[in-house]
């Protein structure tokens, strides 16, 4: 990570984060979160929270506070545009930086995340890495309308795709399968278009993904897949765990979902990340219970400039 540069006399510069590393892939890249541990005696406005990213020198920021009362922990997650309703990421960094502070083996807890959800956690340090997962809300899934595939896939590059849903996790998100490894690296997205289509229709973002070979008939589906994201600050993101969890969502509803997902991401941007996401509810259930995680590294506590 870079030193961020600070800006006069900005308030949020002597703020500790701490960067956690999240959605690694065997030991390395990830993408770096900002964490904040609010406090009685250090709370922000959003004005400041959405300038940690910026300072910190990454696309995304979690805030984390524990009631001294109760012992509570909400999260809530910011880019430089603003506060998000979720993020997958954002989440396994909270989760193991709050393993990290307890020092113990293992680690759960139930974190109050914006629009009053609930994300069930649990968090295993081993070797200096924190394996985290957590179990998200429901996925609501529909087929995308003529005027969204009319806008998106144009900015995209993408003139025609495998298959196409928009799903619901926090905020909707169109999820394009298209046919390979190849096209999924290949992708080019016209940015400014896509952000004025994704404002204009109200989407996060677009995530592009592709069936891989798998090790076996037991093993996990493995994905790879890019997410752009530019209508909320992130042109492409390293690591997505929610838009894998939809993912996970979808394969389940269309009956392939057996042992669980893995997806890779990041690798056009040099920091290689992998998350994994599968069906936690008992079969049957409806909505299905999608868990997802991924490995992360929690670094030294620093200040934000």
């Amino acid at each position: 990570m870079t030193t961020p540069r600070p800006r006069g006399r900005d308030r949020t510069a002597a703020i500790p984060v701490t960067i956690v590393d999240a959605c690694l892939r065997d030991g390395t890249g990830g993408s770096p979160t900002a964490v904040v541990a609010e406090t009685p005696e250090l709370r922000l406005d959003d004005e400041s929270r959405r300038r940690i990213p910026e300072l910190a020198d990454t696309s995304h920021a979690v805030f984390v506070a524990t009631r001294p009362g109760d012992g509570g922990t909400a999260v809530r997650f910011f880019t430089a545009e603003g506060e998000l309703p979720a993020c997958g990421h954002g989440t396994v960094a909270a989760l193991a930086y709050l393993a990290e502070q307890t020092g113990a083996p293992t680690y759960q807890v139930a974190l109050e995340a914006p629009g009053g959800r609930t994300l069930h956690g649990r968090a295993v340090r081993q070797g200096g890495l924190v394996q985290a997962e957590f179990d998200v809300g429901p996925v609501a899934l529909r087929e995308p309308s003529a005027q969204e595939l009319g806008l998106l896939l144009p900015a995209l590059g993408l003139p025609l795709v495998a298959s196409a849903r928009v799903a619901t996790l926090g905020r909707p998100r169109l999820l394009v399968r298209v046919p390979s490894r190849g096209t999924v690296e290949a992708l080019a997205p016209d940015l400014p278009a896509l952000a004025q289509a994704c404002r204009d229709l109200d989407l996060l973002g677009c995530y592009a993904y592709a069936a891989v070979p798998a090790g076996g008939p037991a093993a996990r589906q493995r994905y790879v897949a890019r997410m752009f994201a530019p209508a909320i600050g992130v042109p492409e993101d390293i690591a997505n765990a929610n838009s894998t969890a939809c993912l996970a969502a979808l394969q389940h509803a269309s009956g392939g979902l057996v042992a669980g997902l893995a997806v890779d991401m990041g690798d056009r941007m040099g920091s290689p990340a992998t998350i994994s996401a599968s069906i936690a509810a008992p079969a049957g259930t409806e909505p299905p219970l999608v868990r997802v995680g991924g490995t992360a590294r929690v670094s030294a506590p620093r200040s934000g400039a």
